[in-house]
């Protein structure tokens, strides 16, 4: 969904949706992500230039933006936990929040396109956390459209994967 209506979104909806994020599941619960929710106009403005000019980011009501917090699990897990389950960990908690939103009847999209250090900024993120998702979420402004997907066929292997 790349189209909002101006509608703001209500604290009870963006509260239920903060709390699916909360109940991702995540490498040794250790929940190695942050999540900054952006409402000021300016700020998902700066948003939607640091994410390669996308306006639609500061058309929508909020934006979650999702860094991931390498130090949350480097001490049990290492350079792995520090590098991959750290972003592993933002991403499913964007995929909750994300799935949580539809549920309330809102739009999003997700954006990975962007420069990080740019969105690390208009955030104020310290460097170390690592910008991995995007979220712009609202009422849509329009229907969303169905788009065709893989086959099941073609996308689920049974056992081993045949080349």
């Amino acid at each position: 969904m790349r189209s909002f209506q101006s509608t703001a979104v209500d604290g009870a909806t963006v509260q239920a949706i903060l709390e699916a994020v909360d109940s991702a599941p995540s490498a040794g619960n250790l929940q190695a992500f942050e999540v900054v929710v952006i409402r000021d106009p300016g700020r998902k403005q700066q948003l939607a230039k640091a994410s390669l000019d996308q306006s639609f980011i500061a058309e929508a009501p909020l934006a979650l933006v999702f860094l991931a917090n390498p130090g949350r699990n480097r001490a049990r897990y290492g350079s792995r936990g520090a590098e991959l389950y750290s972003v592993q960990d933002a991403t499913i908690a964007c995929s909750y929040a994300q799935l949580a939103a539809t549920a309330s009847g809102l739009g999003t999209c997700w954006v990975g396109a962007f420069n990080e250090d740019k969105v690390r900024e208009s955030v104020g993120a310290p460097t170390a956390w690592r910008p991995v998702a995007v979220l712009p979420l609202g009422v849509p402004a329009e229907a969303a459209g169905v788009r065709e997907r893989r086959a099941l066929g073609d996308l689920v292997h049974e056992e081993q994967v045949r080349r």
